[in-house]
């Protein structure tokens, strides 16, 4: 009998409950993730709830919960029971991670150069005290927050170094408020730079620079090109005229070798001709066949001269053939005499017996 007094007591409470809540098309609390100005940006913290003995906290949702006025403690999700007039809930927080936009505002880099920049901020309250007692009005500080730093962070960095580092960027604008917002119970997960915007003049300018340099690199790229064919062609005319040059000192060098063998031959034959000249001559009857020779040859040579229109003075006892017999025969003794006398004379100038002087 009393549990089911008990229950009937907390069904009532619960429809009690019930008739404080806002209806059922009506959102339980503001949300914070559609807004696109300062305007409309969320309340933090948002408004109170009103203390109906029994509230039911739900999921991700932090209550906070004061005694005549001065803090008592902070909800959780679940089933609690407050006493009337005493407890007061003056703030309640959305523990998710909500979204926040950042308007667009001009800021100046260190080259002097005006960008207009927004974003979004991502941020999450992880101390509900601090949301409520730490700031007044925590999403506009957040903001206000990001903004200068947004605009202070550009400004220690180039135009080109803006586009380079974004991310870098995004990272020293997220520990810059990180640095600020932690006595307000909320934390800075990212930030990100939505749109980057520039005057006419600087957006020209820039693409004038880009085809300059873009220019600059296709003139590099050319000329590299023709310094590699002019090299390529020099190294293929030089390799040409080493080779030629090989060619042609081989084929000297086989020339001159022929040449040297040629007269090496022609000198072994005369040699050996000589010798069998030599025999023949120190037999019986050489030297009658070799006046004979000389005489052939000695006609020979005066018949050449005549078939040529050639004058050609002779000694008047030349005449006729025998003479010109006589006179080779006269010759070829003449040789033949002094050939003998020079061994004769060889001895003669080496100690030998000297004639005696008359």
């Amino acid at each position: 009998m009393n549990t089911t007094r008990s229950l009937s007591v907390v069904w009532r409470l619960l429809v009690r409950e019930k008739c404080f809540l806002p209806s059922a098309g009506a959102p339980l609390h503001t949300s914070s993730r559609n807004f696109s100005s300062s305007d409309s940006m969320p309340e933090f913290p948002t408004q109170g709830k009103a203390n109906t003995v029994i509230r039911i906290v739900p999921q991700q949702e932090a209550w906070i919960v004061e005694w005549f006025g001065q803090y008592s403690k902070t909800l959780g999700p679940g089933l609690h029971f407050l006493v009337p007039f005493v407890h007061r809930i003056p703030y309640w927080h959305s523990l998710k991670e909500c979204a926040i936009e950042i308007p667009q505002q001009s800021a100046i880099t260190l080259d002097n150069v005006q960008l207009n920049l927004d974003g979004v901020l991502y941020v999450k309250i992880v101390d509900p005290y601090n949301a409520s007692y730490g700031v007044e009005d925590p999403g506009y500080a957040v903001v206000q927050l990001a903004q200068t730093t947004m605009r202070s962070e550009v400004g220690k960095i180039a135009l080109d170094t803006v586009f380079k580092e974004r991310e870098q960027l995004n990272v020293a604008i997220v520990e810059s408020i990180n640095k600020a917002a932690e006595p307000w119970g909320m934390v800075c997960l990212r930030y990100e730079i939505r749109n980057m915007n520039m005057p006419a003049k600087v957006q020209e300018a820039m693409q004038m620079q880009v085809e300059a340099e873009r220019r600059k690199r296709a003139a590099i790229l050319e000329s590299e090109g023709k310094r590699d064919a002019a090299i390529n062609v020099a190294e293929g005319e030089k390799k040409a005229k080493i080779l030629a040059s090989e060619a042609e000192q081989q084929e000297r060098i086989n020339l001159a070798t022929g040449q040297a063998e040629a007269i090496l031959r022609v000198a072994q034959a005369r040699q050996k001709a000589l010798s069998a000249v030599a025999d023949a001559l120190n037999k019986a009857g050489g030297s009658d066949a070799a006046s004979l020779l000389v005489a052939e040859k000695y006609v020979k040579a005066f018949s050449e001269l005549a078939k040529v229109n050639n004058t050609v003075l002779l000694p008047t006892e030349m005449g006729s053939v025998g003479s010109f017999v006589t006179q080779a025969m006269t010759i070829y003794k003449q040789i033949t005499s002094a050939s003998e006398a020079a061994p004769g004379a060889k001895n003669g100038g080496r100690g030998g017996k000297q004639p005696p002087s008359s």
